[in-house]
């Protein structure tokens, strides 16, 4: 039995999100079936994070048991052309052999996020489903302020789904930056923490819209987390605009 780490990208629109559900396409049952396809066995891929339906990744890692050992290369470029094959939008950047201790998860030390908004009056076209779009101009550095608002730890009710099954809300968020994206009115929400709660993120990319529309200050970021309400939250923002971009070990 050998454990291999895969470290994979995949475009989120059409997906129920990464976890294999009855039924409805997942970003781990397409992976799944593309290493039976290769390798004959039928196996559980373990993911480091669950994103939600239409959530991105540049950077997720899973793990995953194979009976035979097989040179990495061919683990990555089988899996791949069996992908390509059955046309899903996810790609196997890198598999290495990894100790059995790994676990792609729980072995996990932090985990980082990007959520992007593209702000500009025509509607978007080639960045649709890939980022959020705001009609106007957002105060960047007003976002970035409110945000460290948000960092060290808490407890995030607020900012967490009521579907959330995390046991505690209280997380340590190491770092919320707000900064202008490469391309022509790209604002990028940089996300940092070991884990993370049930559409935390979307629900702080939200607020600090609110914050950068001139709509909400920094006070009002600080006082709805304090009020531990999901009622106190901003808008939780679309899908499409979150990355799931690095896993660190």
């Amino acid at each position: 039995m050998m454990r291999y780490r895969l470290d994979i990208e995949y475009d989120g629109s059409g997906y129920v999100g990464w976890q294999r559900q009855d039924e409805h396409p997942s970003v781990q049952q397409a992976i799944e079936t593309a290493i039976k396809g290769f390798s004959g066995e039928s196996v559980s891929v373990k993911g480091a994070g669950r994103t939600d339906a239409g959530v991105h990744a540049l950077g997720q890692v899973a793990h995953v048991d194979l009976a035979k050992q097989w040179p990495a290369d061919t683990v990555r470029d089988a899996i791949n052309a069996h992908l390509q094959m059955a046309r899903e939008r996810v790609a196997i950047l890198a598999a290495s052999p990894v100790a059995d201790g790994f676990d792609a998860r729980f072995s996990a030390l932090r985990r980082h996020y990007v959520y992007r908004i593209l702000c500009r009056r025509a509607p978007l076209v080639l960045e649709k489903n890939r980022a959020a779009w705001s009609t106007r101009p957002l105060d960047v550095a007003t976002m970035h302020e409110a945000a460290q608002r948000l960092v060290g730890r808490h407890d995030f009710t607020t900012f967490r789904s009521i579907q959330c099954q995390a046991n505690s809300p209280v997380r340590t968020l190491d770092r919320l930056d707000v900064v202008s994206g490469a391309a022509d009115g790209l604002v990028e929400i940089h996300a940092t923490a070991r884990s993370f709660l049930h559409n935390q993120i979307r629900s702080f990319a939200g607020t600090l819209r609110l914050v950068g529309e001139g709509k909400w200050t920094a006070d009002d970021v600080e006082a709805a987390l304090a009020a531990r309400s999901r009622k106190a939250c901003g808008p939780v923002a679309a899908p499409g605009g979150l990355y799931f971009k690095q896993v660190d070990y």
